[in-house]
């Protein structure tokens, strides 16, 4: 329920590139999607997505409920506290960054930090030691290709959430990167973007996976632009209006 696409990439850049043994692969009826038997499978990978999973979503909750005082997202994090404990003794190295990433983000949103590329940094920072599962020889590699899907992550919310943001007067770098840049602000936005996951990519050409290279390649050259076409198609009906 608490389910992360980004850990979901995750678990499939870590299996071509590991290329574990499963520990278990049986069909099973998933809650959410019950008309049709799913095959799962359990490997040290998922389990280590799984603890990203809570370590990530237990922030979210928490932050939102800062945010607005959502009592229910207060109470699922209250639920989930044990199992985050519980990763967070497992991984302490990547705990450590999502907390210290928390910690900064606030200071920047309470400081009102206009450097889009400084705020989204935190992410790529955060994201990049999470996608380091170990620390061997890949961990550069597969710590660089997080730091650039993080940055990636990060503007690409910011860019959606923009209109909402600009109503409600709530914080996003890119309120002031368009003041001052009106006229190019889209050309922008897309090169940055472009550039982000530009490095992400050359990261993972680098790294030796020859298992679900497609459907990854698939992700990183296609997938990760679904938001931004979907975005486009919504400003495009709005200015038709």
């Amino acid at each position: 329920m608490l389910l992360n696409y980004d850990m979901t990439f995750l678990i499939v850049l870590l299996t071509g590139l590991y290329e574990p043994e499963n520990e278990k692969s049986e069909l099973f009826t998933c809650k959410v999607h019950p008309a049709k038997k799913r095959k799962y499978c359990i490997n040290d990978i998922t389990d280590y997505a799984a603890d990203m999973n809570i370590v990530l979503a237990y922030h979210n909750l928490i932050d939102d409920w800062k945010d607005d005082k959502n009592y229910a997202k207060k109470k699922i994090a209250s639920m989930i506290k044990t199992d985050y404990d519980e990763a967070a003794k497992r991984n302490p190295r990547q705990v450590k960054a999502v907390e210290t990433y928390m910690e900064k983000l606030a200071e920047y949103e309470e400081n009102q930090e206009r450097n889009i590329d400084l705020v989204a940094g935190l992410t790529g920072e955060m994201l990049g030691e999470v996608f380091a599962w170990k620390q061997d020889e890949w961990y550069d590699e597969l710590k660089t290709l997080g730091m650039y899907m993080g940055k990636f992550i990060y503007m690409m919310d910011a860019y959606e959430d923009l209109d909402k943001d600009e109503k409600s007067n709530s914080y996003n770098p890119l309120r002031y990167l368009k003041s001052e840049h009106e006229e190019n602000f889209e050309t922008l936005c897309k090169l940055m973007m472009t550039s982000m996951i530009s490095e992400c990519a050359k990261s993972f050409e680098r790294l030796p996976i020859l298992l679900h290279a497609e459907i990854l390649r698939n992700v990183l050259y296609s997938g990760v632009w679904c938001k931004y076409e979907y975005i486009q198609i919504k400003k495009k009906k709005r200015s038709n209006k």
